[in-house]
């Protein structure tokens, strides 16, 4: 479903329970954000990546997707939606540490991230400065 206005357009993405998707999730996000550069779509789909991930490994369905990216200033605001109540925590990383480096990706790429509590669960957000290309 992709609803637009005059200054942004969003996308929403209802996810499966099926930890394979993540190709799928990444190739929908990559074409529901064409006109990014490069570099800022790289970054989105780490952020993605990440924040889908943390729904499969430590949350509750449905979950779901959603972008919106706005034209002025250019941002990308990705949120992911899950059933749980229980907030991701960042936490700092041993060099040695195989996982739990999700939250500190997203800290390090996006402008702003947050979680905002809801009566069904919670949404886990972020933010990515984007210039476009055209």
């Amino acid at each position: 479903m992709n609803r637009r206005t005059s200054s942004d357009v969003a996308h929403v993405l209802e996810l499966d329970r099926d930890v394979t998707d993540l190709g799928r999730i990444r190739r929908w996000t990559e074409s529901s954000l064409s006109g990014l550069h490069q570099d800022e779509l790289v970054d989105v789909l780490l952020v993605v990546t990440e924040l889908v991930s943390n729904v499969y490994d430590h949350a509750r369905f449905p979950a779901r997707l959603r972008l919106r990216r706005s034209a002025r200033p250019c941002t990308v605001t990705i949120a992911v939606e899950d059933a749980s109540s229980t907030n991701p925590v960042l936490r700092p990383v041993s060099p040695d540490s195989v996982r739990s480096r999700g939250l500190v990706i997203v800290n390090q790429l996006a402008k702003r991230w947050g979680v905002v509590q809801s009566r069904v669960g919670k949404s886990v957000w972020a933010l990515i400065p984007c210039p476009l290309t055209s």
